[in-house]
């Protein structure tokens, strides 16, 4: 062996990147995230038309208006037309936030209500069975990939 050989973990290899591609800008840009918070982007105008039932809804569900001063880097992208003055609206929807506690109580109310709804689709259509037409209730999907002739 060679004694100017350096140990293999000493080496240190120029690490290969991939060549970065050109992408088209985002119409929304992403927020810094702040943590504890879930962000999401609302409705509040379509074809310059108002919404007031959609950011209603959403604001009573538990979603509060984003404040310019937490994302001072949107000042540029907001409208100036803006019915939420201290918001960051951008091509009519509205950017809002949401305690993770409350996003997942939400997830969890919904998630109980279409369990509900299945089991209550279940116990109807299965009451009652026929000889002559069995019914059952099969979930499961499968993929299958073939010739296609």
């Amino acid at each position: 062996m060679s004694e100017n050989r350096i140990a293999r973990e000493l080496e240190k290899r120029s690490e290969v990147e991939r060549p970065k591609s050109w992408q088209p800008a985002s119409s929304l840009p992403e927020p810094d995230k702040q943590a504890g918070y879930t962000y999401k982007w609302i409705r509040v105008s379509v074809n310059g038309q108002r919404d007031p039932k959609n950011i209603s809804a959403k604001l009573k569900e538990g979603w509060e208006s984003v404040r310019i001063e937490e994302q001072p880097r949107f000042k540029l992208f907001t409208d100036t037309n803006s019915s939420f003055k201290d918001g960051i609206e951008i091509g009519g929807l509205l950017l809002c936030k949401m305690p993770n506690d409350f996003k997942d109580q939400r997830f969890a109310y919904h998630a109980k209500k279409t369990k509900d709804q299945m089991e209550s689709v279940d116990n109807h259509y299965l009451r009652e069975n026929d000889p002559r037409m069995p019914m059952f209730s099969e979930r499961k999907s499968t993929t299958s990939f073939g010739t296609g002739r």
